[in-house]
């Protein structure tokens, strides 16, 4: 069999920011339902009930002097120091957020120039041939420029590329709104390199669809729950409930497609990487991929979960939840040569996609 160019990954970053806020954090919080009306339950009650829902109990908030900008750059340098490669080697930077460099609650936001052309102006990489660029994708957003950067690499168009995801979702949401405790900071980031190999490695196949047409407006920058309390339409909403819907029905069916695309099935499959933003509905779209494949109950050590003590960081999530496997930080869920895994995402767009891989 002739050598086929393969996407592997040959290096990992992530970048948590320290400071942990915890859920006993929101309790003089003033929460309004979407009609402006207060909860007739007591904070302590609607915390404890979020937390059984979500399984989120804190998360990290970037500090006051940080924007996404800046992890992402620390992210980027953890994943250049463990390739090991010279950062001037890379061809594409690409970086995925969705609301560029927020400096303070309710600041615009700030994109020129790109996230990508600053991280690579503070990594200090002097190559003009390494083209640095933006996506803005919803949460699936890192995992769309794992996409492209496969397309780059198996044309022949490139040898390396760096991919980075970051949000900094502490900055965009509404401090009246009880969603505002699912919300996360921080980056990760990882570096594809094309390897000859006569065997299929690296990233297998993906998936990837827009379901605009009903569900564009599920995730949307509305105004403040609180009457008259609002900062110009710019916090983050969603419509939590047809986002639950819609990712339970959605997303099994693309990571399948994703599979079969590959020629696998669930049984050979080690892990799963998916989108941490409710605990029950990951463990849900376990489950009803399980089903897709006639299985009952799928064993849930298949999937790591991070999402307990770093809540959703949107873009961010699935790139922190790999270099956390990588860097064997996660009890019981190891990164192994000869795995296959699966990574999904779900967001705003509403977009989904699937990636399936092999380590070497």
């Amino acid at each position: 069999m002739s050598a086929r160019s393969c996407s592997v990954i040959v290096g990992t970053g992530s970048y948590v920011p320290p400071a942990a806020v915890r859920n006993a954090d929101f309790a003089r919080c003033e929460f309004y339902d979407p009609e402006g009306r207060t909860y007739d339950k007591p904070n302590e009650e609607v915390i404890a009930l979020f937390e059984k829902i979500t399984g989120i109990a804190e998360r990290r908030y970037a500090a006051a002097d940080q924007t996404a900008s800046d992890l992402a750059c620390r992210a980027a340098q953890n994943a250049l120091d463990a390739s090991g490669i010279d950062k001037e080697s890379l061809d594409y930077i690409i970086l995925a957020h969705n609301f560029g460099d927020v400096r303070t609650a309710g600041a615009p936001s700030d994109t020129v120039p790109t996230l990508a052309s600053r991280v690579k102006q503070r990594l200090g990489i002097m190559n003009p041939d390494a083209v640095a660029y933006d996506v803005i994708f919803g949460c699936p957003g890192w995992l769309q420029g794992m996409i492209q950067a496969d397309y780059y690499l198996k044309s022949g168009d490139a040898r390396r590329a760096l991919v980075i995801g970051v949000d900094t979702l502490s900055r965009v949401f509404d401090p009246h709104d009880r969603d505002s405790m699912i919300y996360a900071d921080g980056a990760g980031a990882t570096i594809l390199e094309a390897v000859a190999s006569d065997r299929p490695l690296g990233v297998l196949s993906h998936v990837t669809r827009t379901d605009a047409a009903r569900h564009a407006g599920l995730l949307h920058m509305g105004r403040s729950n609180k009457p008259n309390g609002d900062n110009g339409g710019a916090y983050l909403k969603m419509d939590g409930r047809a986002v639950y819907e819609y990712a339970l029905e959605t997303v099994p069916r693309v990571v399948k497609a994703c599979l079969e695309k590959a020629g696998l099935t669930l049984a050979d499959i080690h892990k799963f990487l998916l989108h941490q933003a409710n605990a029950k509905m990951d463990e849900a779209i376990l489950k009803r991929v399980g089903r897709l494949y006639g299985v009952r109950d799928v064993d849930s050590s298949l999937m790591p979960m991070t999402i307990s003590w770093l809540g959703n960081s949107s873009v961010a999530t699935v790139p922190t939840l790999l270099d956390l496997m990588v860097r064997g930080r996660l009890e019981d869920h190891r990164w192994q040569s000869g795995g296959t895994y699966v990574f999904a995402s779900v967001g705003a767009g509403m977009n989904v996609n699937a990636m399936a891989y092999r380590c070497p």
